[in-house]
């Protein structure tokens, strides 16, 4: 399954322009509220660096794609519908943000860094918003929806305790249908300081604060300050790392990395998503126009924040918010190849901690019956079942079951 980041914000913040230039997708922009009515979804790529060229080998990718050294991994990104005041009471699109929202593993929170919308999501003039604050209503939607779950279900968690059950099932099994682990529940009673009280005497501060860090361990996110682009924003952007230091928190402009997109796509401009810097290759067929956008991302965007923040935000999400690492399974050894002939031919994401075992079970079912170890064919070393994998490992397993 493809890792699934949801875009969340308010109306207006450039969340379907940050899409748009993830995806190259052509999702309607507008300033009018809820231009999104219903979640899109759209292929964006986490990139990592390629290991082909340390095995001085030529790759033929399957399920990825590899240009220039990097490899480029699929995953799905998903633009939600903006939240308004009260969503988690099913006012607005909230419902339906709030399950979507639900299947995500991490989330972007977009927010206008230029200040250019008011506290309803509606355009106003530049610098008299406040993206801090539009920051903290979203947020509190979410957790107030977690809150919500808990506090609904009391009586039901109550009876299952007094029943045997263990007060951390208990609680997981209200959440299971949002991602919400058992090792999540365990961690927050820890963090909260909860693991003495007794659920039955948490008071509504309790059950708050429970909410508050289970959302966010369960929905890591960051925080994307986009239209760092417009002038008066760099203020703005330096409050937000201020107020929130314990967010990571990424300058962005989705209008310029719509534009270099484009530009790439027709052949005027030699660039890759991420990249510091952008060759023109067809300066006769610029336009004044475009010449001008350009030269203002390089000078403004690429000089003072080195990119443009779309593509780095989605690989901050899956490799340092969510900790996945990118590994390469091969059945040949010798050719690092699968059995069709294929070199390197896939790369798997998996959670830091992830083992052995845990590949196996990802590529095919019968592999874990019969495994007995991986190779490690970086080192040549055998490595037991139990062996967490470290990013950029080349393994091929041995199994006394064949696929």
């Amino acid at each position: 399954m493809p890792i699934k980041i949801g875009l969340i914000g308010k109306t207006n913040t450039g969340k379907t322009t940050f899409f748009n230039s993830a995806t190259l997708s052509s999702e309607e922009i507008s300033s009018y509220p809820f231009t999104t009515k219903s979640p899109v979804s759209g292929v964006a790529h986490a990139i990592s660096l390629c290991v082909h060229p340390e095995f001085k080998i030529q790759d033929n990718p399957n399920n990825s794609k590899c240009l220039d050294g990097w490899r480029y991994i699929p995953i799905e990104l998903i633009d939600l519908p903006g939240l308004i005041k009260d969503a988690w009471k099913g006012k607005g699109l909230g419902n339906q943000f709030l399950s979507i929202a639900a299947q995500s593993d991490a989330l972007l929170h977009v927010v206008d860094a230029s200040g250019g919308i008011d506290s309803t999501g509606k355009i106003t003039e530049v610098g008299t918003g406040d993206p801090i604050s539009d920051f903290a209503d979203i947020e509190e939607e979410l957790t107030m929806w977690y809150h919500k779950i808990l506090e609904g279900n009391r009586d039901k968690v109550s009876k299952l305790i007094k029943t045997g059950t263990d007060v951390l099932d208990a609680i997981t099994d209200l959440y299971r249908g949002i991602g919400v682990t058992k090792t999540h529940v365990k961690n927050t009673f820890h963090a909260t300081g909860l693991e003495e009280t007794a659920f039955d005497d948490f008071n509504m501060v309790d059950s708050k604060k429970f909410a508050s860090h289970l959302r966010k361990i369960s929905k890591p996110t960051l925080i994307v300050a986009n239209k760092v682009d417009v002038e008066g924003a760099d203020k703005n952007f330096a409050r937000l790392r201020e107020r929130y230091k314990d967010s990571i928190i990424i300058p962005a402009s989705g209008d310029s990395e719509f534009v270099l997109r484009r530009a790439e796509q027709k052949g005027l401009i030699k660039y890759s998503p991420g990249s510091e810097t952008f060759e023109i290759t067809k300066s006769d067929e610029l336009n004044k126009k475009q010449r001008n956008a350009l030269d203002f991302i390089k000078s403004e965007i690429m000089g003072e924040y080195m990119r443009t923040g779309v593509q780095f935000a989605i690989n901050v999400a899956v490799f340092k918010l969510l900790k996945m690492n990118s590994i390469y399974p091969v059945a040949d050894e010798k050719n690092m190849a699968d059995k069709k002939g294929r070199i390197l031919p896939d790369l798997i994401l998996l959670k830091d901690g992830a083992t052995i075992s845990d590949l196996a079970k990802e590529i095919h079912s019968n592999l874990i019956k019969g495994l007995l170890y991986g190779k490690d064919l970086r080192y040549n070393l055998r490595l037991p079942v139990d062996y967490q994998l470290r990013d950029r490992d080349v393994v091929s397993l041995v199994s006394a079951v064949k696929k």
